[in-house]
């Protein structure tokens, strides 16, 4: 596996110029970002996005999200809502943008990805391809035919390497939110629900997920009327668009 810390600036360089080349990129990707998306038997959706410069992880820009708007287990519709989330971000802050964005999946991931680029005006500010899974076949946006890069190439070894670093970001993190500790906590910071009432709607729903779509007189059966009430408001809340 190709890594390229502890090479040369000339060195790195070297590797992003041969990608550019085989991408027939307009700029040299000194930036890349790659976006990932997550799920665990159909509960607890997320997403992870890591960022790498001159060739190597930056890891104080990776960023996890927890997905707001999306009911239930939609890959095209989350990788919409992140990837907006993500770019609404660094217009608002004025940061730069990644010369190349590496969407992990195939066509619909990308043309989801692409919605959001279209609707933040981005479109031909920076290059955004889809990455198929397993096959390590490239997509732009509306072609028909995939491009693979040469084997065992260095550009392609970054590309893998880049892929890999967002599947185990996004594996890291996923461990994390099904940890029943973790979900426990999180229900403990709703204000007037402490652990016995945590623990009990886990016994009866087995997972944080499950319980934010509970009904309130679902809800109610296991915690009674006051608390229902609470934690039914929560997730209302908590699934609003932010």
């Amino acid at each position: 596996m190709l890594r390229l810390e502890g090479k040369f600036p000339d060195e790195r360089r070297q590797v992003l110029y041969q990608l550019m080349e085989d991408l027939q990129l307009s700029e040299l990707p000194v930036h890349i970002e790659c976006f990932d998306n997550s799920n665990f038997q159909g509960s607890y959706p997320v997403s992870a996005m890591v960022c790498f410069r001159d060739g190597v992880e930056s890891k104080k820009d990776y960023r996890h999200f927890n997905v707001k708007t999306v009911q239930g287990i939609n890959d095209f519709a989350t990788m919409k809502e992140v990837v907006f989330r993500r770019y609404r971000r660094l217009l608002e802050e004025q940061q730069s943008l990644p010369q190349l964005v590496i969407i992990d999946g195939g066509k619909g991931q990308l043309g989801a990805a692409m919605e959001s680029i279209t609707e933040l005006g981005l479109t031909g500010m920076m290059t955004v391809v889809g990455l198929a899974k397993n096959e390590e076949e490239i997509f732009f946006p509306g072609d028909t035919e995939s491009i693979k890069l040469p084997y065992n190439s260095d550009s392609l070894q970054l590309v893998r390497r880049i892929r890999d670093e967002v599947h185990r970001f996004g594996i890291t993190f996923h461990r994390q939110k099904r940890s029943k500790g973790t979900f426990t906590n999180e229900l403990e910071t709703i204000e007037g629900i402490g652990k016995k009432t945590a623990d009990l709607l886990l016994k009866r729903f087995r997972s944080v997920n499950k319980i934010s779509q509970a009904s309130e007189e679902e809800l109610t059966e296991v915690v009674g009327v006051q608390k229902a009430k609470v934690v039914y408001t929560y997730f209302q809340n908590e699934n609003l668009p932010k």
